[in-house]
């Protein structure tokens, strides 16, 4: 790793693998000998037409994505997702969704979708997230048109590590965070999306994977622009796209597949959150998760150190220590405060070895 290379631990946007940086960077200026640079390419252009194509049979390819399901390239974010989940899947302010709150993201998708249908909370209200409540305390109603949940939520640091049943009703899954770690089988959910800036590229860009039947119902008030029927009939490409967030994507798609594919970004993902969780868990509270061990993310590690509540004064020690190491991003979300490490697909296994040895040695010198 070059000298001035810092290690970045962010919970998003993230680290992109290092190789698409590279590669970003050498065709930034002349696109496929063009004369023009990627971010300049028009989509209605050969050129572009090929990046956007190839992103979408890359992510087909690592998914082994059924043919009645299409792939969306939308802007927005996931918190766009929020309101278009709702105004694309059901057809009257009468209708019920299921949601299941298991921290902040799944909580706000549940607000939104309250200004469009009527939503019933499967968990009871709660604003204090450690885990995953056993699902004989889920009330899933009788006639719910989608049932929704956050596979992973990256502040409070909660991931399901299965897949819930919902007996036949579209299942929607926010994946933002976890997507690419981990293999799914696609044919279990009615639709998915994911921001692209945690473990897929840059911010600009949200990709969503939607069954057929469940499109081209949305209320009348759906903006076109998040119709899912008038941009899969236009291949994401109705309005102006977000050309180089798409260009990046497509490059990390195929850098996940030159890497083994998911299951090799599976295999990583266990060997890198099981060596940080090793630490906490001998740490003899030195360092303090308050999150289920059967629920605990493989992507987003939040603690405190020096107790369940944290000392301010070692936790801002530790991360100016680790500024010093290069290491950064590591300070924990403002609503639960402490240390967040986040380990998406681009943290190297050395980077997490790295940052691993720094936690051994801090917490002998602070103990």
């Amino acid at each position: 790793m070059a000298s001035h290379k810092v290690m970045n631990f962010a919970p998003g946007p993230a680290k992109v693998p290092e190789e698409v940086i590279q590669q970003a960077h050498n065709e930034f200026l002349n696109y496929n000998n063009s004369g023009i640079s990627v971010a300049e390419l028009t989509h209605r252009g050969v050129d572009y037409g090929k990046i956007n194509s190839e992103a979408e049979a890359a992510l087909r390819d690592i998914y082994q994505i059924p043919p009645n399901y299409k792939v969306l390239f939308l802007q927005g974010g996931g918190t766009g997702q929020f309101s278009a989940v709702p105004l694309n899947l059901i057809s009257s302010p009468d209708d019920v969704a299921d949601y299941i709150v298991t921290g902040t993201w799944s909580s706000k998708a549940a607000q939104e979708a309250e200004k469009y249908c009527r939503v019933n909370r499967v968990l009871p209200k709660t604003s204090v997230y450690t885990g995953i409540p056993d699902k004989s305390e889920w009330k899933l109603s009788n006639n719910a048109k989608y049932v929704y949940y956050c596979a992973n939520e990256t502040i409070h640091g909660i991931e399901f590590d299965y897949i819930p049943e919902t007996n036949g009703v579209p299942l929607v899954c926010d994946m933002s965070s976890n997507v690419l770690t981990r293999p799914i089988d696609v044919t279990k959910f009615g639709l998915i999306f994911a921001g692209a800036q945690k473990n897929a590229g840059i911010p600009g860009v949200t990709f969503i994977i939607v069954r057929e039947d469940l499109i081209g119902k949305s209320l009348s008030i759906c903006p076109t622009v998040f119709d899912y029927k008038i941009n899969a009939a236009n291949q994401s490409l109705y309005n102006t796209p977000p050309t180089f967030s798409v260009y990046i994507l497509g490059l990390v798609f195929k850098w996940v597949l030159s890497k083994g594919g998911i299951s090799a970004m599976d295999q990583s993902s266990a060997i890198k959150s099981s060596l940080v969780y090793e630490v906490i868990d001998a740490s003899n509270g030195f360092y303090h998760s308050v999150i289920k061990k059967e629920n605990r993310s493989r992507m987003n590690i939040p603690f405190r150190i020096g107790g369940p509540g944290g000392n301010d004064d070692l936790e801002t020690k530790f991360l100016n220590e680790a500024k010093s190491r290069k290491m950064i991003s590591l300070k924990g979300h403002r609503s639960v405060g402490g240390i967040r490490v986040s380990l998406f697909n681009a943290i190297t296994l050395d980077e997490t070895k790295a940052l691993v040895e720094f936690l051994k040695e801090f917490q002998a010198n602070n103990q």
